[in-house]
């Protein structure tokens, strides 16, 4: 139960720019496997408090082993911070962290479908308890709003024709599974099925974007974030920090936008952060990571 396959992106440079120090309080809120959540321990030490959130509540029961008390860890989304430290009864926190990627550990889960390489059944929810299945979205969804969910959520432009697909095939048997819609995709994609060596040059698998679009539509991902960039700021004490790692253009752009009107913030990474060659080659996860970071202002600065 405590192994994970999760490699945190850009160690370094969250700890260069969020300068986690002895005995301050931090959020982590994505806890994923706890990578990034030992690294704050580290550095805030035992007389820190440290707050670890996530959605998932298998990632949730590894977290609460890996981390006993006085650490805190609840089954909740990094929206609801403030709830939570609010039931907690803790200050304002001096920074606060997101890496909004997916978990390895949720990729290599082959019963929930996050990956187009699964066998199991397309679920896609971090928390399999609420929300609807991706698998019965795509049975009851129409053409259109399949094809502009791929489309906007994964960029993807044969989407109407991987949405039609998708229509005329529930007709005949459901796509209940991720290796179900895994050949479909790569039916309607030209030269979309890899060889025996799989993909070369670096291409994209054509399965990625079509999974990614549902996986964020199923999980409401871009609105739970610009439900989070609202709140968060009220979150951090005077200077404290708001550290947010994305993988996507959607959720770079929405945090980009958010720190340059938000007048309760100054922005700390006028451009995003990305990883070092060295860490792209023992990571190539990160190869995709933006780290952008901005600094709360005092109430009377944010008021000017």
């Amino acid at each position: 139960m405590l192994e994970t396959q999760h490699v945190p992106v850009l160690p370094e440079e969250i700890v260069a720019l969020g300068q986690p120090a002895e005995g301050e309080t931090w959020v982590d809120g994505t806890g994923g496997g706890g990578g990034h959540a030992q690294l704050l321990l580290n550095r805030i030490g035992s007389r820190g408090r440290l707050l670890i959130l996530d959605r998932d509540p298998a990632a949730t029961e590894r977290l609460q082993c890996l981390f006993p008390l006085p650490t805190q860890v609840r089954q909740a989304s990094y929206h609801q911070t403030s709830n939570v430290l609010s039931e907690l009864r803790w200050p304002a926190a001096d920074g606060i962290l997101l890496d909004l990627g997916l978990s390895s550990d949720q990729l290599h889960d082959q019963q929930r479908g996050f990956s187009f390489q699964a066998d199991g059944e397309l679920d896609m929810r971090f928390d399999p308890s609420s929300g609807q299945p991706a698998w019965q979205w795509l049975a009851s969804a129409d053409e259109k709003s399949i094809a502009d969910t791929i489309y906007q959520y994964g960029e993807e432009r044969f989407s109407r024709r991987i949405a039609s697909r998708i229509v005329q095939s529930r007709r005949l048997q459901p796509i209940r599974t991720a290796d179900q819609l895994r050949e479909l995709i790569y039916s309607c994609v030209p030269r979309g099925r890899p060889s025996r060596g799989g993909f070369k040059h670096g291409r994209v698998d054509p399965a990625t974007r079509t999974f990614q679009a549902l996986r964020i539509a199923v999980n409401q991902e871009l609105q739970i974030l610009q439900a989070a960039l609202e709140s968060l700021p009220n979150c951090l004490r005077s200077g404290g920090r708001l550290l947010i790692i994305s993988f996507h253009s959607l959720e770079d752009r929405l945090v980009k936008q958010a720190f340059r009107q938000d007048h309760r913030l100054e922005i700390v990474t006028r451009k995003p952060v990305r990883a070092s060659e060295a860490e792209v080659l023992q990571n190539p996860r990160s190869r995709s990571a933006k780290l952008r970071v901005a600094r709360r202002l005092a109430s009377e600065q944010a008021s000017e």
